[in-house]
Parts: C-alpha cells; sequence; structure tokens
C-alpha cells in the first residue's frame, strides 16, 4: 500500500527526525476520547492550538463486529483528511488540515492521523437552537441560516459526500453570535465530525434521508414553523416548493419519519 503522509511546515520542523506515528501515539494533551484504537486530543506546540486524531488500529473483532451489523468500519483517519480536502475544493467551510498520515498493510492495525488547526472563537448550531429559546432570532436571520445550511447540504450531497453524523452540533460558526443574535451571508459556518464521512459518484437515497432526518431531528428544540420547513426543502431541492413537494413527495416523507424515530428513541430514553 502506498504510504501517505504529510505535515505542514511548523509541525515538520519541531518533530524533525522522530517517528511521527509513535510521537503522536503517546502525545500528551486535552483527552477526549481514549478507546477503540481512537485517541482524540487538543495539543498545544509553540504558543498554537491543534486537534489530533491518531488511529492504532481497531483490531479484527471490532472491524468484525461492524460487518456482522451491515456497517462499514472506520479502520484509519483517511476518511477525515480525504473529506476535509474535498469539502475545501466545494467551497464549503470545515477544518483547515495541519497534517496526516498512514502506515501498514494489516487494515486491523493500521496506523494513521489526522491534525487540524483548532477553530476557535465558535460555537455549534445545536447552543443557537437553545438560545433561540430564551431570545427569539429576526425573521431574516432564521430565513438565512435555514438557507445556507440547506444549500450546504444539497452541495456536499450533489457533490457525492454523506457525513453519516449530520447534527447540528457539527455545524459551527462564529460565537459572537451568541451576543448579536444575527447571522449574515458572510457569517462562517463550518462542518466537522466527518471520520465516518462516506465519498463515491452518488449518494444513494437511504443515506440522504438519513443525513437530512438526522438533521432535522437534531432541530427539535428549535421552533420550526412549516414555512421554516418548506423554506429548507426549497433551497435544498433547487426546485419551486411545489415541484418539490410534488415531484419528491416520497422522499421528504422518509425524511420526516427519519427524524420521528430519532426524536421516539431520544424521548424514550430519556424517560428511561
Amino acid at each position: 500500500m502506498k504510504k501517505h503522509f504529510y505535515l505542514r511546515e511548523e509541525l515538520a520542523h519541531a518533530w524533525q527526525g522522530r517517528d511521527v506515528f509513535e510521537l503522536l501515539s503517546t502525545l500528551p494533551g486535552e483527552v477526549f476520547r481514549d478507546k477503540e484504537g481512537r485517541r482524540t486530543l487538543r495539543f498545544e506546540l509553540d504558543g498554537k492550538r491543534y486537534f489530533l486524531k491518531y488511529h492504532a488500529g481497531v483490531g479484527w473483532g471490532e472491524i468484525i463486529k461492524n460487518l456482522f451489523q451491515f456497517r462499514k468500519p472506520i479502520i484509519s483517519a483517511r476518511n477525515e483528511w480525504v473529506a476535509i480536502e474535498h469539502l475545501h475544493e466545494l467551497g464549503i467551510g470545515t477544518m483547515t488540515l495541519a497534517g496526516y498520515g498512514e502506515r501498514g498493510l494489516n487494515p486491523a492495525r493500521r496506523e494513521s492521523f489526522v491534525i487540524t488547526d483548532e477553530l476557535t472563537e465558535t460555537m455549534s448550531l445545536e447552543h443557537i437552537g437553545l438560545q433561540w429559546q430564551q431570545c427569539k432570532p429576526t425573521f431574516r436571520t432564521k430565513q438565512t441560516l435555514i438557507r445556507r445550511l440547506a444549500e450546504m447540504s444539497r452541495k456536499m450531497h450533489q457533490a457525492g459526500i454523506n457525513h453519516r453524523d449530520y447534527y447540528l452540533c457539527h455545524v459551527l460558526l462564529n460565537e459572537g453570535f451568541a451576543e448579536t443574535n444575527q447571522i449574515t451571508e458572510d457569517t462562517a459556518l463550518f462542518l466537522i465530525d466527518l471520520h465516518r464521512t462516506q465519498i463515491r459518484q452518488r449518494v444513494p437515497e437511504r443515506w440522504l434521508v438519513k443525513d437530512l432526518g438526522s438533521l432535522y431531528f437534531s432541530a427539535h428544540e428549535v421552533q420550526l414553523s412549516q414555512r421554516d420547513k418548506y423554506r429548507f426543502i426549497k433551497n435544498y431541492s433547487g426546485l419551486s416548493l411545489h415541484q418539490a413537494l410534488t415531484k419528491q413527495a416520497s422522499f421528504w416523507q422518509k425524511v420526516e419519519a427519519r427524524a420521528q424515530r430519532l426524536l421516539d428513541k431520544w424521548h424514550k430514553h430519556n424517560q428511561s
């Protein structure tokens, strides 16, 4: 297998002559995840902060378990860096790569990593939903955010990319929104947590439904009117509302059903 490796200049200089994979396997920092062969942490180097996702190899047991569950096992950080590169090409805001690497033929023991710059001074759209319960947005702000989220979703899906964890918590914007409660055309949106992303020529309908149903479910605490939902459908489909509701009625019913199943599951979990 061809070796894939990249370090941006400042990291290459700092770690010159080191086995980077070995170094990253024990790199100290603020750890967010450390299980199933994967470590996610924030570290600092020369006053600059980065995020590291290091994969040590998931083992055959994890691979076989996923295959029996008809799920594609995540055996490398490659998904993440390839998705980041694709999103940049599409003009969709996301993380900035500082390094990545992969080595090893054995899929169960393959080592890999991806390093990105820390996205600072940001907040997730999930928090906006909570904020809007206390402070309602202007019509223009709500309209702009729904349209931009729909357009980002359409652009991603039309390019053959589906996220697989497409929730509001994985879309960030500048935390200054918390004070202004205003969003404009210039407000940057960032799509994160791309390790499960799939990329192909065309996204099958079932994966479109999963992405959009998950996104819709994650907005259940936002007070969305029927017009808000129609606005998303119109901008995502690129059709007139009448055409979208006529030609794609079955599709949007499936999205609604997916969101409702997730909501029922969420309610059941919270009541137990």
